[in-house]
């Protein structure tokens, strides 16, 4: 007989993809319903994630069951690979009109929901991936709001995490101090097994997507912080008038170091804050051309005109 008791459905987990691509730790599912987990340094459990980017890459495989689709996005941290099998039919129709799209130049923001996989080389190392259940292209006022929540939720891991630092390894004793329920186990898991966890990393990457969502860089947001008070984590509210000129002109500023800044870089800046990649491209050429705000001195490199 058959039972009808189901394992209850994971949640998606926000994070950014230097945090999953970091993980080496696994947790197999035993029963036939049971979830496998990816544990990140931060100690969540990922079996089900939200991720977004800019899409970076999506190749298309033809099998002997149909075709299956593997790429990659892009946020302020780093990439996120993910694949749709063969054996998703649902999602074929929708890929296929996107990898249209990617193969004729376009670029475009994308949420994922995915399960989390991984895979064992050679040599013992493990490399993390996403296979899709759900996806969707979106927006640049969404994708600045799942950068915030990211960092949000990303602060949260990084604050219980180095709080376990000064605390006795044990669950109860996790528990007594406050930890969340959803952070337990994985933190135990996390600590025993992940050494060094540069922990000033994870914050600069948080950093980076707020100063992505602001539409502000790096060098030029010294200003920007991230700041929180015990439990309950704040972050600074930014700017969301991010605009491709003021994008393209701080790129320009930061980057240039005498032979100008190539045209991608300027256009993935633009991207991976949420702007098209059309109005990017219409904005480099009325900057140069009626504008007059940058100049380019040689094919594909643009300055500023000073």
């Amino acid at each position: 007989m058959i039972s009808n008791t189901r394992i209850k459905r994971q949640s998606a987990i926000r994070l950014f993809a230097q945090e999953y691509s970091e993980s080496n730790l696994t947790e197999q599912g035993v029963g036939e319903y049971d979830p496998s987990f990816v544990i990140t340094k931060l100690g969540i459990k990922v079996n089900r994630a939200l991720f977004c980017g800019v899409i970076d890459r999506l190749e298309k495989r033809e099998g002997d069951n149909g075709p299956s689709f593997n790429g990659q996005i892009r946020d302020p941290t780093g990439i996120n690979r993910f694949n749709v099998a063969s054996f998703q039919p649902e999602l074929q129709a929708e890929m296929e009109e996107l990898f249209a799209r990617f193969e004729s130049g376009d670029r475009f923001l994308m949420a994922i929901v995915g399960k989390s996989r991984w895979f064992e080389g050679d040599e013992g190392g493990i490399f993390t991936s996403f296979r899709v259940e759900e996806f969707t292209v979106i927006n640049q006022e969404l994708y600045m709001n799942w950068l915030i929540d990211t960092s949000d939720a990303t602060l949260r891991r990084l604050n219980f995490y180095e709080q376990s630092l000064e605390l006795e390894l044990n669950k109860e004793t996790l528990i007594s101090s406050g930890f969340p329920k959803d952070l337990v186990d994985g933190t135990l898991l996390a600590r025993q097994h992940y050494s060094n966890v540069d922990t000033e990393n994870y914050r600069l990457g948080i950093l980076k997507a707020l100063s992505s969502a602001s539409g502000r860089s790096m060098e030029n947001n010294q200003n920007l912080t991230i700041q929180d008070g015990g439990n309950n984590v704040e972050i600074i509210e930014v700017d969301e008038n991010v605009t491709p000129e003021n994008i393209i002109l701080n790129t320009i500023q930061n980057l240039d170091t005498g032979s100008g800044v190539e045209y991608d870089k300027l256009v993935e800046a633009c991207t991976l804050s949420g702007v098209s990649r059309e109005s990017a491209e219409d904005c480099i050429e009325d900057l140069r051309d009626v504008k007059g705000d940058i100049i380019e001195p040689r094919f594909g490199f643009f300055r500023l005109l000073k």
